[in-house]
């Protein structure tokens, strides 16, 4: 039996990624948008979705088109969609065959491949890459490693032109590693949520064409956090639902599922609802002490039950509770290894925060003095705003010497240029 040919991927993934779990749930999305837009009553059917999503989409109708970009917050030309003026010859903007100097920097479409010329082992070779940079960043400065990450998301690309089979799949599976490498450094480190979206819907892309679920689970999770910090709550939790089906698809392991409630808790957090948070940390607790016999990624690197706790502390910390606050931080300092510089910064933050609600400055002078120690051998845009936010309320000390220092290491010549720099 001849395999069933592949339907519209990248129509699928920016559905998955604006938050939409099945064809319907697009459906009632788009039907109820018409009237927001002046387009009338509109009414679009699951049918007419999955006719897009197969493998020979018909060009949308001008209503339709409006309605798809106004949805999924994607031009129609990324949606997979050949328009019926370009012949089988000529369809650049569709088949991922567009120069990769006019492409976004890590978000470009998927090509599809063109001849077999790459040698079987490819996909191997460019993983090692991948490998190597996922270890790299947690040592070298965002802004030196992101270039590099991204150059390598277009070297990815351009392979895919070149590569079929089993090699092909390994390669997309790398790339949408790379992609969301990509993502998390724009978004965690250069405080650049805009250009994570797009890594990371180009991240999903990939994940499809690999066929990965758990990374796809991954970089839905990841993507939860741009609304999520927004406070766009139900955004955010459309993205998590996603990312839970694929995580369920992909047999994810007691850490991983622990992983997403930690990143709902966050995002409530944020949103101004601690007691949802905590519920979410306390299921994470539970699944992370019944366990499970499933396989953690080897690219899952950046949970553990330290960084549970450093969420669970920063949240009892929001809901005033400081005193269960103060002590899970401390025991989530504990228990962070030597090469997680970036969340030590944050717990130091958060636990001067805990100090300045209890009216000890000078005790959160000294917990900003270590963050910034070590800011200064591991940069992290995140940490420094926790640290800008803890000084914001240390202003009824301002005149007061141990928040002076602090200032003069804030604003001494080299840290004020880093941050304009970045």
């Amino acid at each position: 039996m001849a395999p069933r040919p592949p339907g519209n991927q990248r129509l699928k993934a920016a559905r998955q990624h604006a938050g939409y779990a099945s064809q319907a749930a697009l459906a009632d999305a788009m039907t109820r948008a018409a009237p927001r837009i002046g387009l009338g009553q509109i009414e679009v059917s699951v049918r007419q979705i999955r006719r897009w999503e197969s493998p020979t989409p018909p060009w949308p109708r001008s209503g339709h088109q409006r309605l798809l970009t106004e949805v999924l917050k994607m031009p129609i030309e990324e949606l997979g969609f050949t328009p019926p003026w370009e012949g089988a010859q000529g369809a650049p903007a569709t088949d991922g065959s567009r120069p990769i100097h006019a492409m976004p920097s890590t978000g470009m479409l998927l090509p599809q491949a063109t001849a077999s010329v790459q040698p079987p082992t490819i996909g191997a070779d460019f993983t090692t890459i991948t490998v190597a940079h996922r270890r790299l960043y947690w040592s070298v400065k965002p802004a030196q490693l992101h270039p590099t990450v991204v150059e390598h998301t277009r070297l990815g690309l351009h392979l895919l032109t070149e590569t079929n089979g089993v090699a092909r799949r390994l390669l997309a599976s790398a790339l949408a590693e790379s992609l969301l490498l990509a993502g998390r450094i724009e978004f965690f480190d250069l405080r650049k949520p805009e250009e994570a979206d797009a890594s990371f819907a180009r991240a999903l892309q990939a994940a499809g064409e690999a066929d990965d679920a758990l990374l796809g689970a991954a970089i839905l999770s990841h993507a939860a956090f741009i609304p999520g910090w927004a406070q766009r709550r139900t955004e955010a939790a459309e993205r998590l639902r996603a990312a839970r089906t694929y995580a369920r698809r992909g047999n994810a392991s007691a850490d991983f599922l622990a992983w997403i409630e930690a990143v709902e808790a966050e995002c409530d957090t944020i949103c101004g609802r601690p007691s949802d948070a905590l519920r979410a940390i306390s299921h994470a607790e539970e699944i992370l002490a019944a366990s499970s016999d499933h396989h953690v990624p080897e690219w899952f690197t950046w949970f553990s039950p330290a960084r549970l706790a450093a969420f669970k502390g920063n949240t009892q910390l929001r809901a005033g509770r400081y005193a269960q606050a103060r002590d899970t931080l401390i025991s989530a300092l504990a228990g962070m290894l030597d090469g997680e510089g970036k969340q030590r910064t944050v717990i130091m933050a958060d636990l001067a925060a805990v100090e300045v609600a209890q009216d000890k400055p000078e005790d959160a002078c000294l917990r900003l003095h270590e963050a910034l120690d070590q800011l200064a051998t591991t940069w992290y845009a995140t940490g420094m705003e926790r640290i800008r936010e803890v000084r914001h309320t240390l202003q009824p000390w301002a005149d007061t010497d141990s928040v002076r220092e602090v200032d003069d290491r804030l604003y001494s010549w080299r840290t004020t240029l880093s941050a304009l720099q970045r």
